[in-house]
């Protein structure tokens, strides 16, 4: 990666989002908790949820991870409380296709994630991108089982 190219990825906008991540922490007494590690570069986000009626209204991560992924988490941050688990599910599904497709950002409320599309050309980066959504929706699956 050139010194070029790790400008355009790591933007102002991301770098912003990564330094000002919201919930973070951990609820004492989650419904549901999830722990999501990329193995390629080690990035571990870890959420705690609870539901009522469906709908996400407490919420609470750990991120260590790289500026991409503390990005996206800023962004499930803003974007998650009041969410059902279809409404993650298919965020996951756009940002995936947003990353390994050259589809659109996610609609809103997610569309925050638009601003790591210049992250489509590094495939390496995009599992780090979508820890937070999994571990959420994995969070959520166990606050309602």
């Amino acid at each position: 990666m050139s010194d070029t190219d790790l400008v355009k990825l790591y933007s102002g906008q991301i770098l912003a989002l990564a330094a000002d991540i919201p919930h973070l922490g951990h609820l004492p007494e989650p419904q549901g908790s999830s722990r999501k590690r990329s193995p390629l570069c080690g990035s571990t986000v870890t959420v705690d949820v609870m539901v009522k009626d469906g709908r996400v209204t407490r919420f609470a991560q750990d991120v260590k991870a790289c500026a991409l992924g503390q990005a996206s988490a800023a962004i499930m941050g803003q974007s998650v409380i009041g969410r059902t688990a279809e409404e993650l599910e298919a965020a996951r599904r756009s940002l995936t296709a947003m990353l390994k497709e050259g589809g659109p950002a996610p609609a809103p409320p997610f569309q925050g994630y638009q601003v790591l599309i210049p992250a489509r050309d590094y495939k390496n980066r995009h599992a780090s991108i979508l820890l937070a959504l999994d571990a959420t929706i994995e969070a959520v699956a166990k606050a309602q089982a």
